[in-house]
């Protein structure tokens, strides 16, 4: 999800909640602890530079229990950093403290916003040299391959 969407949605919501894929919801008196931009130069695997830029959002479990983040309030800090840090329209990716710090990709589903799982990726798979999966056959449907039939 880009910053333009969240700042689209903002306006239309009466509360900002989000919730992890398994359906686990942040504390509803978390706080929005950082608005900025992450830059990740790096090389990959087949050699190839490459930058990336993301819109980050932290997340804070603190022991506020009255603390409620209005949507109002998270635009006001976003459209701040946008001024002061010269924020662009770039993904969000939402760091969320767990066992460890996880970091995550945005959605919405019409209600609250959803802390999608990220995943790693080869982003050179055509010069690193790992074969790429093989396709997997479904046999279940297959009627004329039986025991002694040759077939197999």
């Amino acid at each position: 999800m880009k910053l333009s969407q969240v700042k689209t949605l903002l306006p239309t919501l009466d509360n900002v909640a989000f919730r992890l894929e398994n359906g686990t919801f942040v504390p509803e008196h978390f706080h929005v602890t950082e608005v900025g931009i992450i830059t990740k130069n790096f090389i990959d695997c087949g050699g190839v530079i490459r930058t990336e830029k993301v819109v980050n959002f932290q997340l804070w479990n603190a022991y506020d229990f009255e603390h409620r983040l209005k949507p109002n309030k998270l635009l006001k800090i976003i459209k701040l950093s946008e001024e002061k840090l010269g924020i662009g329209d770039f993904e969000i990716e939402v760091e969320y403290q767990s066992d460890t710090i996880g970091k995550y990709d945005l959605e919405f589903n019409g209600k609250t916003f959803v802390l999608k799982n990220k995943t790693t990726a080869c982003l050179a798979q055509d010069a690193c040299g790992i074969p790429s999966e093989k396709q997997k056959k479904d046999l279940a449907g297959l009627t004329h391959c039986t025991p002694n039939s040759g077939c197999c």
